[in-house]
């Protein structure tokens, strides 16, 4: 493990918890420190999926482009998070880019290494089930509001699972703990930057967020599960057709 790591730290991390000391020490021989600055990219959609990660310390965004010329931001990674797992896929190259929203730490380790570690000690295996079924569980509800719900709620719960994942209390309300955009919270929900922009502005009038660049306070969040519910009136016409 590298000198200047914080064993104790990564030994809390989900995907190495109840693991025995030796059984970390040993997966922990093999890992390599990744620094990335802000906007720099762990790797890249469609390269040789040759490494996976866990993050220690930052947030990154992993990024889609679709065939189409599209691009969609899947995901934000946050400390603790495994990201890069193509081989638990079975996938030979990366769906997706991830990059760097802010300056960020993670340990990475030989792809190969995946299998080897998941069929050589259960705590990992299990962990690592744990990871993959909740990666799938997030997909699945993201392709059901994509499909069911109007684009308010959409906007309104992609904000509050960003609040639940990396929020932190202020006076001013509970601040999304690193630089997000309005285009971001577009490419998370399927809708446009015009239609976001027209809705964090009339949030703001009735006192719900606080927007800026790079930068989103929720000052009413019952107010804003109610509207994520679809229990509250929406006051912006744009949030009325699905998109």
């Amino acid at each position: 493990m590298p000198s200047n790591l914080n064993r104790s730290l990564i030994k809390n991390l989900d995907l190495f918890k109840s693991l025995p000391d030796t059984d970390l020490d040993s997966i922990l021989e093999t890992a390599l420190v990744c620094r990335l600055l802000t906007g720099e990219a762990a790797f890249r959609q469609g390269e040789v999926a040759d490494r996976f990660f866990v993050l220690l310390h930052g947030h990154l965004k992993v990024v889609q482009v679709t065939p189409d010329g599209e691009q969609v931001v899947v995901r934000y990674v946050n400390p603790g998070d495994v990201f890069g797992i193509a081989r638990a896929m079975r996938r030979l190259n990366y769906p997706a880019s991830t990059l760097a929203v802010q300056e960020s730490l993670a340990l990475s380790w030989p792809s190969t290494e995946w299998d080897q570690f998941t069929a050589t000690n259960p705590h990992f295996a299990s962990n690592a089930l744990q990871t993959v079924g909740q990666r799938l569980q997030d997909a699945h509800t993201r392709i059901q509001e994509l499909s069911t719900e109007e684009v308010e709620q959409r906007v309104a719960r992609a904000i509050l699972r960003l609040v639940d994942q990396s929020g932190r209390q202020t006076p001013e309300g509970i601040v999304i703990d690193f630089p997000i955009t309005r285009q971001d919270i577009a490419e998370m929900t399927g809708t446009t930057l015009h239609t976001v922009s027209r809705l964090l502005s009339a949030w703001k009038d009735r006192g719900l967020v606080v927007s800026g660049r790079k930068r989103i306070v929720v000052c009413a969040v019952d107010d804003l599960i109610r509207l994520a519910e679809g229990s509250h009136t929406s006051t912006v016409r744009a949030a009325n057709a699905k998109v």
